[in-house]
């Protein structure tokens, strides 16, 4: 079954480095890096743990592969879709809708900041951290405001993001109108005094 990235061979389907790191994404969006283990995780793919160590040594291993999943997807591949675009005003608004709309993403996100002591995920956290404020930075730059203006929107600009991810997770009643939100979180942001 090539489709859902399994290779069957007679009755038993083989697991995939991604089907397991896909598995621990959704764990770790629902119970946090503490639910990135391999036994609970093998029970949800229908598979072995030995399947798990196939593919990684270990769950720091399989922790790892990931949070490095999550970091190309939720960080580079977005940057890649909003770089297609050549407006930098349309390119925010862009970047704005696509991370402020998934609720999943939002949990990942809260869970790693809660686990933001880890030694696995610390580095990892840190190095998205300072890839997307540089991101915005340069958005921000493009549109004609100093380094320090740059600066200084960017950093509140993934706090505002980091906001609406709390608000998602806690209270998603107060976030129902996300379009007017992207659209008032732009011309705040973009406002010259």
């Amino acid at each position: 079954m090539f489709g859902d990235r399994t290779v069957a061979y007679g009755a038993v389907a083989r697991r995939t480095q991604d089907d397991w790191t896909g598995v621990a994404l959704r764990a770790l969006a629902e119970g946090g890096v503490a639910a990135v283990a391999v036994e609970p995780l093998a029970a949800r793919l229908g598979a072995t743990k030995g399947s798990a160590y196939w593919h990684f040594p270990n769950r720091e291993a399989l922790l790892r592969a990931t949070l490095e999943r999550w970091e190309r997807k939720r960080t580079e591949a977005v940057i890649e879709i909003v770089e297609s675009v050549s407006n930098p005003l349309e390119k925010l608004r862009l970047l704005f809708g696509r991370v402020l709309e998934n609720v999943e993403d939002s949990a990942v996100e809260l869970a790693l900041l809660a686990a933001k002591d880890d030694p696995v995920v610390a580095p990892v956290l840190r190095r998205v951290t300072d890839r997307r404020i540089g991101y915005l930075e340069d958005l921000f730059g493009e549109l004609g405001f100093t380094v320090e203006q740059a600066r200084q929107r960017s950093v509140l600009a993934y706090s505002v993001y980091l906001g609406q991810a709390q608000l998602l997770s806690s209270a998603p009643d107060l976030v129902k109108a996300r379009r007017a939100l992207v659209e008032e979180t732009l011309t705040v942001m973009t406002h010259r005094a």
